[in-house]
């Protein structure tokens, strides 16, 4: 069954704006889900502590201050394209906790990385070392925000699968898939920026595991898993992994050439922490005089941009990405869902792998 949606040509404007004001829908209910559920909680706990009261809010701050919720309304269209009914609770439930997994992962991300800003604001960890310093409190502020960060990081964890366990149990296999692959994804990329190896297979590896199956493929087969087709599976498979592969590699050409006042978070990061990226990589395997620019102390950012550039690399991610889009484009221009939905889908394809921010 698919949910019927379109009364007019399949590959017309008016079918897919039908299907997204269904899917904003959703994501509207997404977002009244994630504030009441924390809401209750911090009711909960500032009954027992101001200070627990406190983490709560800390941790609201961030769920709300924006976010482009990418990962929820791939597994709400995943859902409708499968021909899911937009009154069930259960996947706006399921959407939210991807959501609030992905706050966990941003909150530790931070830390990891000793990134200072996020959304245009300080870091969970920068705001909460700041907070013990001007109160000029005992110990080291640097290692209580840290510590403070990872403890909220974890409790969102913890959230997430409260959430989840309001979801349709059809798809909670594939939820547990995400959540270890994305950690052994991050452990994978910590591990080759402390090696600083070039190594183009780990770097794709990577950005498969941590990022594309988590931000799209995963989420698409939870959605059509939460109702009732498996059989979609195969074709959101490799739809998913081309556009997270795609994803995450502007991810990366935004780190080295973004604007931070657009993408909300300081460029080059992955230049300090020497992350291994595909584009980093397959530079250094042009210019070896790269590395040196990235580990001897004395050179800029701005220095290892024009390196960068110099190699042509950039021009040849962008060349990927777009191979990556028509290869994700035409993996779901059969599928057995409704011509609109997969409209939809081949519209959020190019929506985030040539994004800004």
């Amino acid at each position: 069954m698919t949910t019927d949606v379109t009364s007019g040509p399949a590959d017309g404007p008016e079918p897919t704006a039908s299907v997204r004001r269904i899917t904003d829908d959703l994501l509207q209910r997404v977002e009244h889900t994630l504030r009441s559920f924390l809401a209750t909680e911090h009711t909960r706990f500032a009954e027992v502590d101001e200070r627990a009261g406190a983490v709560l809010d800390t941790l609201s701050a961030l769920v709300t201050s924006g976010g482009k919720r990418i990962r929820p309304a791939f597994c709400l269209t995943g859902y409708l394209a499968a021909g899911g009914q937009p009154e069930d609770s259960g996947i706006v439930a399921a959407a939210a906790g991807l959501e609030m997994l992905h706050v966990s992962a941003l909150i530790h991300d931070d830390v990891v990385d000793n990134s200072t800003q996020r959304r245009g604001k300080p870091t969970m960890h920068t705001a909460l070392a700041q907070h013990h310093h001007r109160h000029d409190w005992r110990g080291e502020a640097r290692r209580y925000g840290e510590g403070m960060a990872i403890l909220i990081g974890d409790l969102a964890l913890v959230y997430s699968d409260q959430l989840m366990a309001q979801a349709p149990p059809a798809l909670l296999a594939e939820w547990h898939s995400l959540r270890s692959e994305v950690q052994v994804g991050q452990c994978l990329d910590v591990t080759a920026a402390a090696e600083f190896a070039v190594d183009p297979r780990l770097s794709r590896l990577i950005a498969l595991i941590k990022s594309g199956r988590y931000t799209i493929h995963r989420p698409l087969v939870m959605g059509a898993n939460g109702a009732g087709r498996p059989d979609l599976a195969a074709a959101f498979l490799e739809y998913g992994e081309a556009i997270g592969e795609a994803f995450q590699l502007r991810d990366d050409l935004l780190d080295a050439f973004g604007d931070s006042a657009q993408t909300g978070k300081p460029a080059g990061l992955d230049f300090s922490q020497h992350k291994m990226t595909l584009l980093l990589g397959w530079a250094m395997q042009r210019d070896e005089r790269i590395r040196t620019l990235m580990t001897t102390p004395g050179h800029t950012p701005d220095e290892v941009r024009r390196r960068l550039l110099d190699t042509g690399v950039p021009d040849d991610v962008e060349r990927h990405i777009a191979d990556l889009v028509e290869r994700g484009r035409k993996a779901i221009a059969d599928a057995p869902i409704d011509p609109a939905w997969r409209t939809e889908l081949a519209d959020m394809a190019l929506r985030v792998t040539y994004r800004t921010n």
